[in-house]
């Protein structure tokens, strides 16, 4: 995978000159108007790209974007790629891989959550602090090449915890509610049964979602700090559970958007 990262890199480079990122952004479901926010300085479709994947998600832009948001150079993912789309994991990370590559020093993601956890309710924030993996592959899996990382990454604080506590503290000033939360990730593209979300949150997590945990391994692996936040967009742990569809999932992940965007934004300005 080395030399297929060389070559991306090789190429963004050729296109964008004088730029070094110093934050990496995935903009999952719920932080898209954050491009809003970015002083766009330049845009790469994915699919001019070499070696990059292509998201298949319709609500998924699928554009890399370098600029500046509250004066800190960025490169965002707009459109993140997941594992039911049919991508292998290594596939799903390499974005992640090569924008450390381009010099990014710390990882923020975003993404949407249903609830397993009766006390986060539709439409609240929450901190990952720690998830649970329930996917059934690893982005690891196969030889290990040590100039990205050991051979058996620690993975006792996946999620940066000063960046946890400083997040916290921006939402407690702008009366955001926010919850600190374990997030388990699943395969998807199915939601949950009854006995799925009870299963998971009796395993330990507050919240699941089909993405992040993939690109929160590789980070560590590259010894890469992560922010990781979500937005709940769904309540899986009633017991007269009601069917739910992808156009309320979106609908509550806008309304909640401008508290996503706006703990980002400090976030990313207070940052060393």
């Amino acid at each position: 995978m080395y030399h297929l990262i060389e070559e991306t890199v090789a190429f963004i480079k050729h296109c964008i000159v004088n730029f070094t990122p110093e934050f990496g952004i995935i903009l999952g479901t719920g932080l898209g108007k954050l491009v809003d926010e970015i002083e766009i300085t330049h845009q790469l479709m994915y699919a001019n790209i070499p070696n990059f994947p292509i998201s298949t998600v319709e609500f998924h832009s699928g554009k890399l974007i370098f600029g500046k948001l509250n004066g800190r150079r960025v490169v965002a993912m707009q459109g993140r790629l997941h594992y039911y789309e049919g991508y292998s994991m290594q596939q799903i990370t390499f974005p992640v891989r090569v924008m450390r590559a381009l010099g990014i020093q710390k990882l923020f993601v975003s993404n949407a959550s249903g609830s397993l956890n009766p006390n986060i309710l539709k439409g609240n924030l929450a901190i990952i602090d720690d998830h649970i993996n329930l996917l059934p592959d690893n982005p690891l899996r196969g030889a290990n090449d040590n100039r990205f990382g050991p051979r058996f990454p620690d993975m006792s604080q996946p999620y940066d915890i000063n960046m946890i506590r400083e997040g916290m503290e921006i939402a407690q000033k702008h009366k955001i509610t926010m919850h600190s939360a374990v997030y388990v990730s699943a395969q998807g593209p199915n939601l949950e049964t009854r006995a799925e979300y009870r299963f998971m949150h009796l395993i330990g997590g507050d919240i699941v979602g089909m993405s992040t945990v993939p690109e929160v391994i590789v980070a560590n692996h590259m010894s890469l700090p992560v922010f990781a936040l979500s937005v709940v967009t769904d309540e899986g742990f009633h017991e007269d559970l009601r069917p739910v569809s992808l156009e309320e999932i979106i609908e509550v992940a806008s309304t909640a958007e401008p508290k996503m965007t706006l703990v980002l934004k400090e976030l990313v300005a207070l940052q060393q």
